[in-house]
């Protein structure tokens, strides 16, 4: 999963590791890395705001991430098989 922040300074990445990084475009570092899947990332999505980020994992759950801190604010559990794609509703 690879995606650009709405405001195209960042790009985040989503792994077999079962991590995301969020990377600064200017700088090409990892500004944070966001862990707590335990299986490989499917996919990711900013929200339109920029402040959360949500991503999908084999692990058969969701993930709601702040950008900010890094911290995971939700998890969601309940699906028997993997997730392949996350998204937001555009507000």
């Amino acid at each position: 999963a690879t995606l650009f922040s709405f405001d195209g300074r960042q790009v985040l990445t989503g792994s077999c590791d079962r991590s995301l990084r969020l990377w600064d475009l200017q700088s090409r570092e990892c500004v944070r890395t966001f862990t707590g899947h335990t299986g490989f990332v499917t996919s990711a999505a900013f929200a339109p705001d920029g402040q959360s980020v949500a991503s999908a994992s084999r692990d058969a759950t969701a993930r709601l991430w702040d950008v900010k801190s890094g911290r995971c604010m939700h998890v969601l559990e309940g699906h028997r098989e993997k997730l392949h794609s996350v998204s937001f509703l555009p507000f």
